[in-house]
């Protein structure tokens, strides 16, 4: 059975589930390895999901979709 793709909400979620397993300090080493190496895994994939919501961003923008919000009425 094919994986479902992580959203970034769960992606950020699970990497907080990660840094408290890793922080309890309980693991033996070979599985707090492995759990590290989950975490930059999904680091990556947040990283990767940030700059694209970015230039999506840029690209609206530019088009003039989106425009300044003033405060200070």
């Amino acid at each position: 059975m094919a994986k479902k793709k992580m959203t970034f909400e769960e992606a950020v979620k699970r990497l907080e589930e990660i840094v408290r397993e890793l922080e309890d300090g309980r693991l033996p080493l070979e599985k707090s390895l492995d759990l590290f190496s989950e975490g930059i895994s999904i680091s990556k994939f947040c990283q990767a999901s940030l700059e694209e919501a970015e230039q999506r961003i840029l690209v609206l923008t530019a088009q003039g979709d989106l425009k300044e919000f003033e405060t200070g009425n």
